[in-house]
């Protein structure tokens, strides 16, 4: 099926004009910055920080296009992924016209993202295997259907979906594709990104906050077409990645080794933490899990979150999300943490009558 991103750009976006911040009307060498306004006895914290930062994010870009093995013009920073699913949206749904589809149980932030910007919500759940109703989803797409949302490894049930099934979605949808890869790093199953030539329709999202272990930092990125991601460099805010996290983000991706090392040794507490839980008795099932957390199906799941919130261990609770009931979703924790948490689970079966 033909893709035309001009057919999918909001019109108000075709005719934005982009703020044009200081630092997009210069670049090269300087000494004195006399041009933003900024405070230039410096700051509290640090000289630098009173500067603002690189919009362009730049040398973090040069450094992931070499991680990841993808030209850095293919590449966007958001604060935090949730900043990138908010401009795709605001970038090519129509508020009040256009409609996009997700896949539950996945990750919420679609759906509420979806319902600030005035976009229609159309659901195709998953089968029972928890992998993608490929007719039913056919069947929801319209001349509106602008998006499609597929998260792989998917939130909370774990698994990746079936490669085969995202590249039929691919190849048969006019619109655009998101595959959110927040998991990716503990899965088997390699990233899409080195598909975005064959599909132009296609936008990756990835993150820093999983594997790598920077939630505080809220460094999202996309992976698309240049087109596409000079339409979210043109929506977004014009400083919307702080120089504090451009820093420290510059140094932990000198780490790939450690990095790599933690998640091999999270990957096997992972397995060591399922093997455990499938020996308990009121467990159903522990799905299996290509992420850094289980979701496990188990007789009594609310009253069992609440008497470990009175040894102070907080999961989460997914009873209430569709074909999700009576499930606890639990992250792999630190080698004492998991402990305490069987610990404890062994405390509930040895108090129940």
């Amino acid at each position: 099926m033909s893709f035309d991103l001009e057919k999918l750009i909001r019109p108000n976006i075709k005719k934005l004009t982009p703020y044009s911040s200081a630092r997009d009307e210069f670049s090269g060498e300087a000494k004195v910055f006399l041009d933003a306004n900024e405070n230039s006895l410096g700051s509290p914290l640090t000289k630098w920080y009173n500067r603002y930062p690189d919009p362009h994010q730049r040398a973090i870009k040069e450094k992931l296009s070499v991680i990841k093995g993808i030209a850095a013009e293919h590449i966007f920073l958001g604060n935090g992924s949730d900043e990138c699913i908010d401009l795709i949206f605001r970038s090519f749904c129509e508020p009040g016209k256009d409609n996009c589809i997700i896949c539950p149980p996945t990750y919420g932030m679609y759906e509420v993202s979806a319902h600030i910007n005035d976009v229609e919500v159309r659901k195709a759940p998953l089968l029972d295997d928890f992998q993608l109703d490929l007719v039913h989803l056919e069947n929801l797409v319209d001349e509106h259907t602008k998006l499609i949302w597929l998260c792989s490894p998917n939130n909370p049930t774990g698994n990746a979906l079936n490669r085969t099934d995202i590249e039929m979605v691919l190849n048969n949808f006019s619109g655009i594709v998101v595959v959110d890869e927040a998991y990716i790093n503990f899965a088997k199953q390699k990233s899409f990104i080195q598909e975005l030539a064959d599909y132009p329709n296609l936008v990756v999202l990835q993150t820093l906050s999983k594997a790598w272990g920077l939630a505080g930092l809220r460094l999202g990125m996309a992976f698309a077409s240049v087109a596409v991601i000079d339409i979210l460099n043109k929506v977004k805010p014009p400083y919307n990645i702080n120089q504090a996290t451009q820093e420290l983000v510059l140094k932990a991706l000198e780490e790939v080794g450690q990095v790599n090392d933690m998640i091999r040794i999270l990957v096997d507490m992972r397995e060591a933490l399922a093997e455990v839980f499938r020996s308990m008795p009121t467990v159903e099932k522990v799905y299996p899990s290509d992420a850094n957390f289980l979701l496990v199906k188990i007789a009594e799941a609310r009253k069992i979150y609440e008497f470990l919130l009175t040894k102070g261990i907080v999961l989460r609770d997914r009873s209430n999300v569709q074909l999700c009931e009576d499930c606890l979703r639990i992250t792999i924790g630190t080698e004492k943490e998991n402990t305490l948490l069987v610990d404890a689970m062994q405390d509930w079966y040895a108090a129940k009558p």
